[in-house]
């Protein structure tokens, strides 16, 4: 078993800052593992129990305040869910995983390093154009979170608001219902393969619903934290550059 006590502090703050977007912070948390030298493969259902928290937790704190909007979301777990699931029975492995792992860390320290305001492009917000275009959206992150253990939400939420489709809040609030969809999905899959290590998972998930429940509440007030966004994002970015150059 791993000494996670040095890693605590940076998966709350992980939590913290990815829930307040709606967020469950996967990435992070294979970055934090990735940086301590932890192997990721053994932990992948550890970590998509941990996402199921703190996106959940961001859910219903969205949710609530009356971000979500059920028919922005309906359109894009259609197809994702299934394809969560079959991307949790075909998943990456060696060398195939950590580049592909090593590219949505990598695009994820882009999107908050770079991103903090995503630019709008005039697309259909309605009708057959905005339906298509939502599934086959879906299916890929779908496939791609199954396949590499995160939930998708990372590319989902920049994507409705460059679409113009949502706010940042009402992104942030279908995101994480999302990635709670995707990540049971994935769950299901790989928990046949890979069970769930309680011993490790006890005192991450204490971490976890510890940040997620600050962070969903900060971003329900909207505050700014563009300071740790940056310093987050330079961790997945030294992540991302070990898992592609490994």
């Amino acid at each position: 078993m791993p000494d996670l006590l040095p890693l605590l502090p940076l998966i709350f703050l992980g939590a913290l800052l990815y829930s307040s977007v709606g967020h469950g912070g996967a990435t992070v948390y294979l970055a934090v593992f990735t940086l301590f030298r932890v192997a990721t493969a053994p932990l992948v259902t550890v970590v998509l129990v941990m996402n199921v928290a703190a996106a959940g937790i961001a859910w219903i704190m969205f949710r609530q305040a009356g971000h979500l909007r059920w028919r922005l979301l309906v359109p894009f777990v259609v197809t994702s869910v299934p394809m969560a699931y079959l991307g949790g029975l075909l998943p990456f492995a060696g060398r195939a995983q950590a580049v592909l792992l090593g590219l949505a860390l990598l695009a994820g320290a882009a999107r908050l390093l770079f991103f903090a305001r995503v630019p709008t492009l005039p697309l259909p917000r309605a009708g057959a154009p905005f339906y298509l275009t939502a599934v086959v959206i879906g299916a890929l992150l779908g496939f791609l979170a199954g396949a590499t253990g995160i939930g998708g939400g990372i590319f989902l939420s920049p994507v409705l608001v460059a679409c113009g489709w949502a706010t940042v809040k009402q992104a942030g609030s279908v995101a994480s219902a999302f990635i709670v969809m995707n990540s049971l999905a994935g769950l299901a899959a790989r928990l046949p393969t890979t069970p769930v290590d309680a011993a490790v998972l006890g005192p991450l998930l204490v971490a976890v619903v510890a940040g997620a429940l600050l962070g969903s509440y900060l971003g329900a007030s909207r505050l700014p934290l563009r300071a740790v966004q940056v310093s987050l994002g330079i961790v997945l970015l030294v992540a991302a550059v070990k898992n592609l150059l490994a």
